[in-house]
């Protein structure tokens, strides 16, 4: 499974215009995609400054949602001043969400697929390992 927060810094005076392609992206995520297990915007307490919870039944289907259509049809580039992905593993018995594991992509996958890898890959922490399954 492969879950994150990422952390988005729109460019000012381009709030609405997030808005509408983050509404846009929910509804074709949901949609369109069947390993999906959250994907889910959020304002934060600066102006600005955005919150997606996305969880995937795997790295791989990440990947599938990440090289979507979908996804890849919005302007990030004109949005975006900035995107941080803080990957994060569910604790256990507070969360409905399986552990964040990596994943290899499958054999043949596309180009952008490994780009998206390579800049977007499962970031595991020791710590975590440590306390999984108590």
């Amino acid at each position: 499974m492969a879950t994150f927060f990422a952390h988005i810094k729109i460019f000012d005076g381009k709030e609405a215009e997030f808005e509408k392609v983050a509404r846009e992206l929910w509804k074709n995520t949901h949609t369109l995609e069947k390993d999906v297990l959250r994907y889910e915007y959020f304002r934060s307490q600066t102006p600005g400054h955005y919150y997606c919870l996305l969880s995937f039944k795997d790295f791989n289907s990440f990947m599938v949602h990440q090289t979507s259509d979908h996804h890849e049809a919005p302007d990030f580039g004109a949005l975006l001043e900035s995107n941080r992905l803080e990957w994060l593993d569910p604790v256990d018995g507070a969360s409905d969400l399986p552990a964040t594991n990596p994943q290899p992509l499958p054999p043949g996958a596309s180009e952008l697929a490994r780009r998206y890898s390579q800049d977007h890959g499962v970031v595991m922490q020791d710590w975590w390992l440590k306390l999984r399954n108590r």
